[in-house]
This record gives C-alpha cells, sequence and structure tokens, in this order.
C-alpha cells in the first residue's frame, strides 16, 4: 500500500503552536496577529540589536570565540540584516563617535515598539528565517553584541 499523506504521527507545525513554543521554551513574549499569523512581541525584557548580513557574521563569529551561545539571531533575507535577539541592558551610548560608527554601519538598537519572529504563517511581504533559532531563555547581553559590533567595524575600518 502506498501512502501519500504525511505519515501519521507528523503534525503541521501552526502559528500558535510556534507562539507557544516561543512562550514556553523561550520566555519569549509573543502574540500572534490574526489576520497575518505574523509573531511578534513587544521589546522591553528582551531588546534587539539589527545589523547588516556581513557586519553580522563577524559580530557572530566573535561572539562564538568568546562562548557565547546559544545566540538566538533572525535573518531577513530580502534586506540582508540579521537580527540579534538580546538581553535589554544596552545603555544610550554617551560616545558620540561610537554612535557615529554604529549609524554609518547601520546598527540598529531595538529598545522599544514590535519585533518580528519567524512564523510558519506565509507572508511574501515580511520574510522572517531563523539563522540560529532561539531554543531557550538564554539571551546574550546587549552591551555585549554592540562591543563587538563595534570591535568589528574598528577593525574593518583599519584595514
Amino acid at each position: 500500500m502506498t501512502q501519500t499523506g504525511p505519515p501519521a504521527n507528523t503534525f503541521a507545525e501552526t502559528p500558535r503552536s510556534r507562539c507557544e513554543f516561543y512562550r514556553r521554551v523561550c520566555s519569549l513574549p509573543t502574540v500572534i496577529d490574526p489576520a497575518t499569523g505574523r509573531i511578534t512581541m513587544r521589546a522591553g525584557l528582551v531588546g534587539a540589536v539589527m545589523m547588516p548580513t556581513d557586519l553580522a557574521h563577524r559580530v557572530k563569529t566573535s561572539l562564538d570565540v568568546r562562548g557565547v551561545a546559544p545566540l538566538p539571531i533572525i535573518g531577513h533575507p530580502r534586506a540582508a540584516m540579521w537580527t540579534f535577539l538580546v538581553r535589554a541592558d544596552i545603555r544610550p551610548i554617551g560616545d558620540p563617535e561610537q554612535v557615529a560608527r554604529l549609524w554609518e554601519a547601520r546598527v540598529v538598537v531595538i529598545r522599544e515598539g514590535d519585533i518580528a519572529l519567524p512564523s510558519p504563517a506565509p507572508d511574501p511581504l515580511m520574510v522572517r528565517t531563523w539563522v540560529s533559532p532561539a531554543i531557550s531563555v538564554f539571551r546574550p547581553s546587549g552591551a555585549v553584541v554592540i562591543e563587538c559590533a563595534l570591535g568589528c567595524i574598528h577593525r574593518r575600518r583599519r584595514r
């Protein structure tokens, strides 16, 4: 007998099941937009640092070398950006030169507003993927991610 569908023990992931995973396993305060299936969370205890993919690769490598893991990183393929989910411990940067370097490198710190997470619901307008999935409550220090980004930007400028 030939099986034409998925095995009986498999199930389809839904925005609701993914949202529950984010809440229960990762302690992310997620909600679902019922009209689109988009999963978002309000920045607060969890923040984010978004940057271009090429810089993000270098930052991830720097964090990997330091043993900072697991890193929850969201990819935005169309925009060629990555978003690191972080602890919201980033203080305002007082050094205008550092602020300018981050601005020029297109590094964005998200302290307020909504952060979009990957959802199994198809959405041609907002594609999000996990570069490195959220699998626990661990999130790296936002201050450390910014420090690594500044270090990578500085090394890049000296070349």
